[in-house]
């Protein structure tokens, strides 16, 4: 047996241990809570911080703020308008049809709607963005937002939607925005690193050509939420930057007028200033109010628009190839000057008719012109005399000419991918594209405007604006540029080129020049003798002014708003003797059958300044469809020109 004093020395010792095992057991509990308070507050504070932050605060990504277009005197062409949107991210949502079915009844919405959205909702991922609504009302939007805390996973946002004050008046021009698609994610890097959901970008004309420049940057809201995810603050805004604005050439006025000529038909109206190149009014008829796109087009509305026989949505004024008839033989008669294959002098008898291989040639007149030379037959538009012409020129000539002052070529470069080329046919063309000869009867035909020869309606716009100024290359735009060059250097640069004679550069020289003045723009002369344009320009006036002319119908005495132009009836199918025999008005010849109707013109006569082409599908004669509407635009015109003047003066002022 163990006395009492060692049995309460083991019992002391046993204490010890014990009270120093949970000393140390504290101690160890104490410093891990210590060294994880430290982790907590110190090392890891932010991580935690952010985490926290994420439960109490939100952030959105908002739709960059696009771009405007202006018209040339500032009137906002495309501008943008605040609208109320509602998203849901499905994956974020506890009961989807819960959510649904109160939002229902939250904003009324239709079982049409209702069912809609739910098919979409299938059709998409989880973590996807549905959009329910693209444009709420303001009592909608404080309704979502009243109920929001019970709304787990609805987000609504305020946002910016695209406006078009003018509507159809600018569809072609501009173009339309939609919802970014798949494809626009991939093909540009710009829209994907902004992309949110709802965010519209260019699908067609200069909402497309500018996209990069009118997209602008994203805004970024933070809120603070409370437990329900309610917003309770806002806490930030960083503002994104506003897309590019971007100011065209158009005047607003012009382009209304040319829509409202062209009520009802289908066809084109152009107008270009001679020496700057600029594009006053480009109207392609019939056009459709872009704003029904912003949203999601109905499916009424796109079968209104695509089942119209008079095709609203090709843009006819660069993309529409059209015979040019008559129109091309200012260009044909210059074609034979420069060449020395006539004189003004040369005469033809016209009887209605010539005979060539078997073949039967007419003209518009059964019983011909008489004799004529070269100033009578622009004048009347013979095409006997014409198709003797071109015989004596030869397609291949031609070709040099009209590609020279415009045909066959692209107007704008990159501005519309829609642009058509147009084609002014040649000998090699023939025989590389179809595997023969040119025939004898095909150069009588083109130097009429017919046959293998198509043209848009800008390029022949173009066509008359270099003849109009004398014979000069100009260059087309539609957009207002700080570098453009002033209509007084334009013109010191075509007199330069008139005075200095034709000289082959050395390459060298060349090259030299290329580095000294990049992008220096060259007013060359299109011709060889000055005087064969002159002459050219004073028949197409005789044309609308003198008693016989084509246009003379159209004329205005007015020296003020005085024009010359050139009628063309261009035929779209080939007319049979019995046809001819019946000499059916154009009333009694079925719609897709009728001749298209052309004018081209420039004005004012005495000191020029616009070109214009019309086009009337369908239209019949030139002088009766087309010619009519120059008449009317060429006064719009001629009376704002006063005030164009003082704005771009004020502009190169500014520069």
């Amino acid at each position: 047996m163990l006395r009492g004093g060692e049995s309460n020395v083991r019992k002391y010792n046993t204490i010890n241990r014990r009270v120093f095992i949970l000393s140390v057991a504290k101690g160890i509990v104490f410093t891990g809570i210590i060294a994880r308070l430290f982790s907590l507050q110190i090392s890891e504070n932010k991580k935690y911080l952010t985490l926290s932050d994420k439960n109490r605060l939100r952030e959105w990504r908002l739709p960059p703020v696009r771009g405007e277009f202006e018209d040339y005197y500032g009137n906002v062409i495309a501008g943008n308008t605040k609208v109320y949107q509602l998203h849901v991210i499905p994956e974020q949502v506890e009961d989807f049809k819960y959510l649904m079915v109160r939002l229902k009844n939250i904003l009324n919405l239709s079982d049409k709607n209702f069912t809609k959205i739910i098919k979409k909702k299938r059709q998409q991922k989880s973590w996807e963005t549905l959009i329910i609504s693209e444009n709420l009302t303001w009592d909608q939007f404080s309704k979502v937002n009243f109920y929001l805390h019970e709304l787990t996973g609805a987000k609504p946002v305020l946002s910016v939607a695209r406006s078009y004050p003018f509507k159809e008046n600018y569809t072609h021009v501009l173009g339309y925005v939609a919802q970014a698609s798949p494809k626009d994610l991939i093909n540009n890097e710009n829209i994907k690193n902004k992309h949110v959901p709802g965010l519209r970008v260019g699908k067609s004309g200069l909402e497309k050509t500018f996209e990069n420049d009118l997209i602008g940057t994203n805004s970024v809201q933070r809120y603070e939420v409370n437990a329900y995810g309610k917003r309770v603050k806002q806490i930030k805004f960083q503002e994104g930057e506003k897309g590019k604005k971007i100011k065209l050439t158009v005047d607003t006025e012009v382009q209304k007028l040319c829509n409202e000529l062209l009520s009802d038909r289908a066809g084109s109206i152009s107008v270009m200033d001679i020496y700057t190149g600029e594009i006053i009014a480009m109207h392609s008829s019939p056009s459709f109010d872009p704003n029904l796109f912003l949203y999601g087009i109905s499916r009424d509305d796109w079968k209104t628009i695509t089942e119209n026989p008079l095709k609203p949505l090709i843009n006819k004024t660069v993309s529409g190839l059209y015979a040019p008839g008559s129109t091309i033989k200012p260009i044909v008669a210059l074609s034979a000057l420069e060449n020395n294959i006539i004189s003004p002098n040369f005469k033809v008898r016209c009887n209605g008719k010539i005979e060539m291989y078997g073949q039967t040639y007419h003209c518009w007149k059964d019983k011909g012109h008489g004799i004529v030379n070269l100033r009578e037959a622009i004048k009347q538009s013979c095409d006997t005399y014409f198709y003797e012409m071109s015989r004596r020129l030869g397609v291949d000539r031609l070709f040099v000419t009209a590609t020279r002052y415009g045909l066959g070529n692209r107007v704008f470069s990159n501005l519309y991918s829609e642009e058509k080329k147009g084609l002014i046919p040649s000998t090699k063309w023939k025989k590389n594209n179809i595997g023969s000869g040119w025939l004898l009867g095909e150069t009588l035909i083109t130097g009429i405007g017919q046959g293998y020869v198509q043209t848009t309606p800008l390029q022949l716009c173009l066509m008359t604006a270099q003849l109009a100024n004398g014979g000069f290359k100009i260059f087309p735009r539609i957009t207002v540029d700080k570098d453009q060059e002033s209509l007084e250097k334009i013109k010191y640069k075509m007199d330069e080129s008139l005075k200095t004679e034709t000289k082959v550069q050395s390459s060298i020289i060349r090259n030299a020049e290329e580095i000294f003045n990049p992008g220096e723009k060259e007013y060359t002369k299109l011709f060889r003798n000055q005087e064969n344009v002159k002459f050219v320009l004073e028949s197409m006036f005789a044309s609308t002014n003198e008693w016989g002319g084509t246009s003379y119908r159209s004329r205005i005495e007015d020296p003020k708003y005085q024009f010359a132009g050139k009628t063309g009836t261009a035929q779209v199918r080939k007319i049979t003797k019995k046809q001819r025999e019946l000499d059916l008005t154009t009333a009694d010849i079925p719609y897709n059958e009728r001749d298209h109707a052309w004018f081209v013109a420039f004005g004012p006569y005495k000191d020029p300044r616009y070109a214009l082409s019309v086009l009337v599908e369908h239209g019949g004669s030139g002088s009766k469809a087309a010619a009519p509407l120059a008449k009317k635009l060429i006064k719009k015109i001629v009376d704002r020109h006063e005030e164009r003047e003082k704005i771009r003066k004020r502009n190169l002022m500014e520069i």
